[in-house]
């Protein structure tokens, strides 16, 4: 029988967690494995309630399941590293690793389509569902990778560029069929153990956001593949623990994490050329917004922040890599919710 550790990252949302563990427990019924509810140290009871609601729960005896707490605060990649690492102490034999946001609901059957899927496909190493929101609206779930002409087409948002440029627009949106594309989102993402033993867990240099997206290039780069799955579906309330929707002003960890992808995979002269051109495309935007009265939807200052930053950034050092070998977790106290030990 295939083995899956099930990682499920919380942030201050402790009842979407235990609810998003058990909709990946009720789609576990052909699995066993674990399932790992992380809290990423928040500042509140977000652990005791975990605790308290796996406890209060029902779950099947074939699966372990644990909250365990990190001990710090690393971001997205650190808190699902620790969380990837105990499920592999608990299931040392689990062929996948499912990544699951703890504002997500899996359907009954779409971690199956997920295994199903890379075991009919051996060179797909990383699986992505296809994500809809509560209103049954579709999510965007595949992307192409982020270059220099995507950062222009994606700033300017001038429909004739955009048609110019359509081989390098960022959003998959849905493909009309499952198969390869360049990144998935971390909602719902389905990784071969031993992919993630060959090229390393996320790097946790990155705090919040291009984890994945760091992540997918290194699988490419490995020589893998990354395919979405049409037939694997997830509803995401998206953006709960991050708040991203609700942005007044870009926070500095979104700049830190998109100068290091950048940096760190091509250049810091690339770096830089992607900022440039950012620029340049959000400023025919906002002379066209001004002149057809559209509204206002970006984030304040986000030009002057970007700029601010990466200027600043130059003449920093570049982090070394921070990719994480599967190995021993580390050591803060533990406590499992099923016995509170």
């Amino acid at each position: 029988m295939t083995h899956i550790v099930v990682v499920v990252l919380n942030y201050k949302t402790p009842d979407l967690s235990v609810k998003a563990a058990q909709s990946a427990a009720a789609a576990m019924g052909g699995f066993r494995g674990a399932i790992v509810l992380v809290d990423n140290d928040s500042p509140d009871a977000s652990f005791q309630q975990m605790q308290a609601g796996v406890r209060a729960a029902t779950w099947p005896d074939h699966l372990e399941v644990q909250v365990l707490q990190s001990g710090r605060n690393g971001g997205f990649g650190a808190g699902n590293n620790f969380g990837i690492r105990a499920g592999l102490e608990i299931c040392p034999d689990a062929e996948f690793v499912y990544i699951l946001n703890p504002d997500a609901q899996v359907e009954p059957d779409a971690i199956a389509a997920l295994v199903d899927y890379l075991n009919t496909h051996p060179k797909a190493a990383i699986a992505g569902s296809w994500i809809y929101g509560e209103d049954g609206a579709n999510h965007c779930s595949a992307f192409r990778f982020p270059g220099l002409a995507s950062e222009f087409e994606a700033s300017a948002r001038i429909g004739p560029m955009t048609k110019l440029l359509k081989k390098y627009v960022l959003p998959l949106h849905v493909p009309a069929a499952s198969g390869p594309v360049g990144w998935i989102v971390g909602a719902s993402m389905l990784v071969r153990t031993s992919v993630l033993k060959d090229i390393g867990l996320f790097d946790e240099t990155f705090f919040l956001y291009f984890e994945e997206t760091d992540l997918c290039l290194r699988a490419h780069r490995a020589g893998h593949e990354v395919h979405f799955v049409r037939e694997s579906r997830v509803c995401h309330i998206g953006s709960v623990s991050t708040g991203m929707g609700t942005w007044k002003r870009t926070p500095s960890y979104w700049y830190e994490s998109r100068w290091y992808y950048y940096s760190k995979n091509y250049s810091r002269a690339y770096a830089m050329a992607a900022t440039i051109l950012n620029a340049i495309g959000t400023t025919f935007w906002r002379l066209r917004r001004r002149i057809e009265g559209k509204p206002n939807t970006d984030a304040n200052r986000f030009v002057r922040d970007l700029i601010a930053h990466d200027v600043q950034a130059l003449f920093r050092p570049i982090p070394d890599a921070s990719i994480r070998a599967i190995g021993l977790r580390p050591e803060p106290a533990l406590q499992t919710s099923l016995d509170g030990s």
